[in-house]
């Protein structure tokens, strides 16, 4: 299931960087973090369902190249990313 139209809206909202930015590495791990997180909770009750698992297992792909491309370009924005979203120790 993907995210409700509100709950996308103020993740945009808190990790946009100007008025108009919908597409920047910052909104996007965000938005794939949300989802990534839903889909961990449902797989703790359909443990068997292994079609969702390959699409959880291609978004995180598809996070962490986002994340290496953000600490190439601009280390203190993926410091700034990962500390709000809590995804490293």
């Amino acid at each position: 299931m993907s995210l409700e139209k509100e709950d996308k809206q103020n993740i945009i909202k808190g990790y946009c960087r100007h008025q108009s930015d919908t597409g920047s590495p910052e909104v996007q791990i965000a938005i794939l973090s949300s989802r990534i997180s839903y889909l961990n909770e449902h797989f703790k009750t359909h443990g068997k369902d292994h079609h969702s698992r390959r699409g959880l297992l291609k978004m995180v792909n598809r996070r962490r190249k986002l994340l290496q491309y953000l600490q190439g370009t601009d280390l203190n924005r993926y410091k700034d990313v990962i500390s709000r979203l809590g995804l490293r120790k």
